[in-house]
């Protein structure tokens, strides 16, 4: 691991020779998906936040899994997550905390294949994100108990994931029913910090025919008024290309500019092309996956403020093996930056240089 890293700080500063422009966003405002810096042990967290951070990445996109955090009911083990968070925290880098996935004694229902279903009650699910507030937030008792500490608390929430999937909902995906948990948990959230950022659950134009259609979906989301509800609107923006990701951008811009949501925010939190892996529109090529992520942030830079968007999350820093038990691959596991044994792949450079003209 110390070659690689070497390796990957040495094309940073390759990339820092470049021109930079004038700081432009916030420096969260572009982002990654990094699974393996949460698993991993605090030497490989601490050396890839580092790269992370000199990269020009600000925040980390990262699924608080309830099922494993509230061992018991009302008893909350975060543990594990104080010590990421602050890890994070001292390289720079805030997390956008996915509040997904509840625990056996909350969920309405068992998944047959343990997919994640909606709880009971949303009640259930507020008063987790309040706790989360409350150990994380602005006032949290984390940055209390650790007062050298780089103080840098999470204010922003994204409530659920692909709530438009049957998988990630369990049974037929209802905009309305969604909308009822983003209106319980969000304003749980806000009573903890009036100023914390709602962020809707990550919706994927998808085209499995388990899934709500996207149009459809938004557009019964703010048929029961789920605009009273968030401050951004995320989008898991997967696009054959650069060209369709504007069409799909532009198309939700003006869905939401009709439903009279103008101000509303978008933010992309997830967006990825693989090199390689099973046959997908998705899977390009490695200079394939390197133009395409040049091209679309260089459309992100242009059109970041026509479109309202409030960021961008890639997915992801480093590809991932096969999932066991059954190995099984995926194009998903081919996204990243980095390859499965941490090289640099040429979307790095990509990468690296068009955020140089996006952030600090």
């Amino acid at each position: 691991m110390p070659r690689l890293f070497a390796v990957v700080v040495t094309m940073i500063a390759a990339l820092a020779l470049a021109p930079a422009a004038p700081a432009k966003v916030s420096r969260d405002f572009v982002g990654i998906t990094s699974e393996d810096v949460f698993a991993g042990d605090a030497g490989y967290r601490s050396q890839n936040l580092a790269a992370q951070s000199a990269l020009g990445i600000g925040l980390i996109r990262q699924t608080f899994d309830w099922s494993r955090i509230e061992t018991a009911p009302g008893q909350y083990d975060l543990s594990y997550h104080d010590e990421y968070v602050a890890a994070a925290a001292a390289h720079g880098i805030t997390i956008l905390p996915i509040l997904f996935r509840a625990p056996d004694f909350h969920a309405g229902r068992r998944h047959p294949n343990g997919w994640a279903c909606a709880p009971k009650s949303n009640a259930s699910l507020a008063a987790f994100a309040a706790a989360l507030v409350r150990r994380y937030g602005p006032k949290g008792s984390l940055w209390a108990e650790r007062p050298g500490l780089r103080k840098l608390p999470i204010r922003s929430w994204q409530i659920w994931n692909e709530p438009n999937l049957a998988q990630y909902w369990c049974g037929r995906p209802k905009a309305k029913q969604y909308v009822a948990m983003l209106r319980t948990v969000g304003k749980a959230i806000k009573r903890a910090d009036r100023k914390a950022h709602i962020v809707t659950a990550g919706l994927p134009p998808s085209l499995l025919g388990n899934a709500v259609r996207l149009p459809r979906y938004l557009d019964q989301m703010y048929k029961a008024k789920a605009a009273k509800y968030f401050d951004s609107l995320a989008i898991n923006s997967y696009a054959k290309d650069h060209r369709q990701l504007a069409r799909l951008l532009g198309s939700i811009r003006k869905l939401m500019n009709k439903r009279g949501d103008a101000r509303g925010r978008i933010w992309i939190t997830e967006l990825g092309w693989g090199d390689k892996g099973p046959k997908s529109r998705f899977v390009v090529g490695e200079a394939g996956q390197a133009k395409q992520i040049a091209k679309s942030l260089a459309f992100i830079k242009a059109k970041r403020k026509k479109l309202g968007l409030r960021g961008i999350v890639y997915f992801s820093w480093r590809d991932g093996a096969p999932y066991a038990p059954k190995f099984e691959d995926q194009w998903g596991l081919h996204t990243g930056l980095l390859d499965v044994n941490g090289t640099p792949k040429k979307a790095f450079e990509s990468f690296g240089r068009r955020l140089k003209a996006l952030v600090p």
